[in-house]
């Protein structure tokens, strides 16, 4: 298998996206997954850019709004207005409002669980994903901050190999061109990469020819 070619199943997604023509040649890149960030204190705050008509609008299987401790009402009304396809809760969701969440999201929904990655040991991370699973789809394992993501830090990607991963994943925190070699060290290859600041001009405005070199990788 060629170097070009080694992560072919894994699949792309760009996050903290503000920018509608950016958005529209990420789609004609066929890039998986758009991520929108619902999280008013991100410097990539989706509605200080674009509407959620503008987001409706735009015609992609892989639309995913990011939420941060937000409540379920909210969530379901944006997810409705902006006819999103995924949810990705990144702040510190239990396993009760999940499932109350699922019971109130259009069942095509889906469901991803962030599980922020800071000085756990391999048995307190197998704790923490081994909880009832039922209401979510996916996991995403990301760099703790204070910041809720997006500080382009990596984590120690050789925890994952000592845990067993019980739904897909997707990997993040400080992906980049640089470091995306290193997926072949997991034996448990993740579902998707989820890259965001180390692909950036500013916050929000993404470097689409980076973006392209990996996209071509993968």
């Amino acid at each position: 298998m060629s170097a070009e070619n080694q992560y072919i199943s894994t699949k792309l997604k760009v996050c903290g996206l503000t920018d509608i023509d950016q958005i529209n040649e990420l789609i004609n890149m066929k890039v998986d997954f758009l991520g929108f960030i619902f999280f008013e204190k991100s410097p990539r705050f989706v509605l200080n850019r674009l509407t959620l008509e503008e987001i409706s609008a735009t015609n992609h299987s892989g639309k995913t709004g990011v939420f941060v401790n937000e409540n379920a009402k909210r969530i379901v009304e944006i997810a409705e207005k902006a006819n999103l396809n995924f949810i990705q809760l990144h702040g510190n969701e239990t396993t009760e409002f999940i499932s109350d969440l699922r019971q109130k999201l259009p069942s095509e929904i889906k469901i991803i669980k962030v599980i922020r990655i800071a000085n756990q040991s391999a048995q307190e991370l197998q704790k923490i994903i081994s909880q009832p699973q039922s209401a979510m789809h996916y996991l995403l394992f990301d760099t703790d901050s204070e910041a809720f993501g997006g500080t382009g830090k990596t984590f120690n990607w050789q925890i994952l190999n000592e845990i067993n991963i019980p739904v897909p994943y997707f990997l993040s925190g400080g992906i980049s061109e640089e470091n995306i070699k290193n997926l072949d060290i997991l034996k448990q290859k993740p579902f998707a990469v989820d890259i965001n600041s180390r692909y950036e001009i500013s916050p929000g405005i993404k470097d689409l020819q980076k973006i392209k070199r990996t996209h071509e990788k993968l």
